[in-house]
């Protein structure tokens, strides 16, 4: 039955409208809910520095301690701090390798960051790392542009962009020790390799891009034409070459009009994800690539070179490449030792001193034959068209030759230290080099069998007659000992008015000589006490009591009696007692000049150096023209000089002196003084004046002004002989180097560094006298600049 009731149709409506609300309602809320959770998402993304949005803005930074980085968008990048050392460095990364391996470093050579700083793009624009105090760092220097922005791309590129999407700054335009696809090597740009894959300061090697067209790689400390080890001989393609990396891991050289002109290396057989070029730690230049699967390892496409000893100077100084199973090891020549068996690229040094002179008796020295090394040969004379023997005769004879290549016919004059050195057998090169001859190793006499039956028989017949007069020989010096003691002295050194001390009480003033101060070649020097306690003394035992030592004795007793100036060592005493020879100095507790410059940790500066310079310089004054009898004093060196207690220096040790009575003015002797410091005359048989101790003078000033020793091998090897870097300084115009971290006007250094120059000539003649040097010393006179010195040789 049909109902036309009207009355129930609002209820309908109503009801359906509300179903319609409530569904609306469930969907909005759904709708919300779906949105809260994506931005929930976004926020913890966030939190976690991990964006992979390539954009970054102003006021963005990150942080050592989160472990926070900037990712390239497909996330294979990272920029941002990475362990390093004991801190942290700010670098670019493959983050989806396994190694993490680094393809950049900003600021390599800094030391590592702490983790209480921030790596942020300042809201003014700026790429700074800043500190916990508030001390910024600037990574990248954009001159007057401010960034708006930042990203690190795909490419492997972390750039800088203004407010029109203009590239301010890139990291590809200032690589470290690699480049990646898509990136170019324009000249004069270079990579420097790391010292180690672990220690990323800049290390030994460098590939240039030159501007000739050549892409070239040297030595860091040597990039000239002789030391080049590797290039592409495209040197005649002129300026506007660059090397090119495409993505399909090929290295290639395009012209300035875009055209290939050397394929460096094939397309790899396989594309692989990911490619990187870098020049290794050990100097090659290879190219890698990888499957960015985590369990593999970079895998190497191509290499400069596949000999791992031609890298020029992979070994320090006095050491040579070998190659032992393909891998290079260094190794020292015969009669040299690692510095550091550790560390053994750091190179050799002697093993014992060496003179290079022969002498009337046997030679101190042996020569040691070397085949197949080459070194860089740096020499000081060169001689052809001579045979092997000859040349190692020729160095043999040579007091200035300390070491001789021979190859091709040429025999070339070599200096310590060595360099460069390397092994290979195709060179068919000789080196020969003068070590310390071996204890006991003699020439052995033959002994005929009847000499030594004689022998025997007369030994027998001669030991009775011996025996007996030993007895009475005995009797006689104990006699004569007797006379000495009870003389008192008196006539051995009638003209030196010193007091003299008995054997027994200058072994109770040294408590039997316990405190040992230091060492000699003539005698040990104690610390003594003498005056009931009240004054402490040096007391210098001379230990060569037979000839050589008593006449030295003898000696020094003459001479430095009658001495008497501010800066020289006083001598108080002496001791003649039987076979007994002792010398009591003034005690000078500040030690040595020597303790000073190079075991100091606090340097003394530029005026207080100057000040030592001419106490020095008045000392030998004084022995050479002031005082009675005139003294050469043969052995110049810091270890010579002492300080008093108020920093005046004043000249020991006259053990070596040589002395000239008023009308003489030159003599002839052995060889004396310690090497490096003796002048070239003593090796040539010429007289010996007073110009050798003006000679000595000269290279200890160069060690006064550089505040280092006049050969050292841990520096670089340009600077390794003292007296050549600062001859090159002086020629390059570049005294500034010579003193680094002191602010001294230049007019001082140059006027000291002449005076040395003057100083250390190899012409005895030449050389001013210590009266001129003083005066040139304090500006009475000028100095003119000096001639060539013939004897240093200056660095490539």
């Amino acid at each position: 039955m049909h109902s036309n009731n009207k009355d129930d149709l609002p209820f309908f409506i109503t009801r359906r409208e509300e179903e319609l609300k409530v569904s609306i309602i469930q969907k909005m809320a759904f709708m919300i809910l779906f949105l809260l959770l994506l931005l929930l998402s976004c926020i913890l993304s966030t939190a976690n520095a991990q964006p992979r949005n390539s954009s970054i803005s102003p006021g963005s930074s990150l942080s050592p301690n989160n472990n926070s980085y900037w990712l390239s968008e497909s996330g294979q990048f990272a920029f941002g701090f990475y362990p390093y050392g004991n801190g942290f460095s700010v670098g670019i990364w493959f983050e989806n390798i396994q190694q993490k391996t680094v393809v950049w470093t900003a600021n390599r050579d800094d030391p590592p960051f702490p983790s209480d700083v921030q790596l942020l793009l300042s809201t003014q624009g700026r790429l700074i790392v800043r500190s916990k105090e508030g001390q910024d760092l600037v990574i990248a220097n954009t001159s007057d542009q401010l960034a708006s922005s930042a990203a690190m791309l795909d490419s492997g590129n972390f750039v800088l962009f203004n407010w029109s999407s203009g590239i301010i700054w890139q990291t590809f335009d200032f690589p470290t020790d690699t480049i990646l696809p898509n990136q170019r090597l324009v000249p004069p740009n270079k990579l420097v390799s790391n010292v180690s894959e672990t220690n990323h300061t800049s290390g030994k090697f460098v590939i240039v891009m030159q501007t000739d067209g050549n892409l070239v790689q040297y030595h860091v400390e040597e990039a000239n034409a002789n030391t080049a080890y590797w290039y592409t001989k495209t040197y005649e393609a002129g300026n506007g070459v660059t090397l090119n990396f495409n993505i399909h891991g090929q290295l290639y050289l395009l012209n300035a009009s875009g055209s290939n002109i050397k394929n460096i290396s094939d397309k790899a057989s396989v594309l692989k994800a990911a490619y990187r070029a870098t020049i290794d730690a050990d100097g090659i230049f290879r190219l890698y690539s990888h499957t960015l699967n985590q369990s593999d390892n970079w895998s190497i496409e191509w290499s400069s070179l596949d000999d791992k000893c031609s890298p020029t100077g992979l070994c320090g100084l006095n050491s040579y490449c070998n190659l032992i199973y393909s891998d290079p090891v260094c190794q020292c020549p015969s009669g040299f030792d690692y510095i550091d068996r550790s560390q053994k690229n750091l190179g050799c040094r002697r093993n014992s001193s060496v003179d290079a002179c022969t002498t009337k008796g046997e030679p101190s020295f042996d020569v040691h034959e070397l085949i197949d090394v080459l070194w860089y040969a740096d020499a000081y004379s060169t001689l052809s068209s001579i045979e092997k023997n000859a040349c190692k005769e020729e160095c043999f004879r040579d007091c200035n030759c300390e070491a001789a290549l021979y190859e091709n016919g040429n025999c070339k004059k070599l200096k310590l230290p060595l360099r460069f050195g390397k092994r290979k057998s195709t060179i068919g090169a000789t080196s020969f080099l003068k070590i310390g001859a071996q204890r006991g190793k003699r020439k052995r006499r033959e002994l005929r069998m009847d000499i030594f039956i004689s022998s025997i028989a007369c030994s027998t017949l001669s030991f009775l007659v011996l025996a007996a007069a030993g007895v009475l020989i005995h009797r006689s010096r104990i006699r004569k000992y007797k006379r000495i003691v009870n003389m008192g002295n008196v006539g051995f050194v009638e003209d030196v008015t010193l007091r003299s001390f008995t054997y027994n009480e200058l072994k109770v003033a040294t408590n039997n000589f316990k405190d040992e101060l230091g060492k000699g070649a003539y005698g040990t020097v104690f610390r003594g006490v003498i005056s009931k306690g009240k004054r402490v003394v040096a007391i210098k035992r001379l230990e060569k009591v037979v000839d050589e030592g008593e006449r030295d004795f003898r000696n020094e007793m003459k001479a430095i009696g009658k001495t008497h100036h501010k800066n020289l060592v006083q001598l108080l005493g002496y001791c003649y007692d039987g076979t007994n020879r002792l010398l009591v100095y003034e005690y000078m507790k500040n030690g040595s000049l020597a303790d000073f410059l190079f075991k100091s940790k606090l340097r003394v500066n530029w005026e207080g150096r100057i000040e030592i310079v001419l106490n020095i310089a008045g000392g030998i004054f004084y022995l050479h023209e002031e005082c009675e009898t005139q003294i050469i004093h043969c052995d110049i060196k810091p270890e010579n000089i002492l300080m008093d207690d108020k920093g005046y220096a004043k000249i020991a040790d006259f053990g070596l002196a040589k002395l000239l009575m008023p009308s003489q003015t030159r003599t002839y002797t052995g060889i004396r003084g310690t090497r490096g410091y003796v002048a070239p005359e003593w090796h040539s048989n010429l007289p010996i004046t007073v110009k050798v101790d003006v000679y000595s003078f000269g290279i200890m000033l160069f060690e006064i002004i550089c505040c280092r020793r006049k050969v050292e091998a841990d520096v670089p090897e340009n600077e390794a002989v003292l007296a050549n870097w600062v001859y090159d300084c002086f020629k390059a115009n570049e005294l500034e180097k010579l003193v680094r971290n002191e602010e001294v006007e230049r007019c001082k250094i140059e006027r000291m560094v002449k005076v040395g120059l003057w100083c250390a000539q190899d012409e005895p003649s030449s050389r001013p006298s210590m009266k001129k040097v003083m005066l040139m010393l304090e500006g009475t006179v000028n100095v003119p600049d000096p001639p060539l010195l013939s004897s240093f040789v200056s660095s490539p």
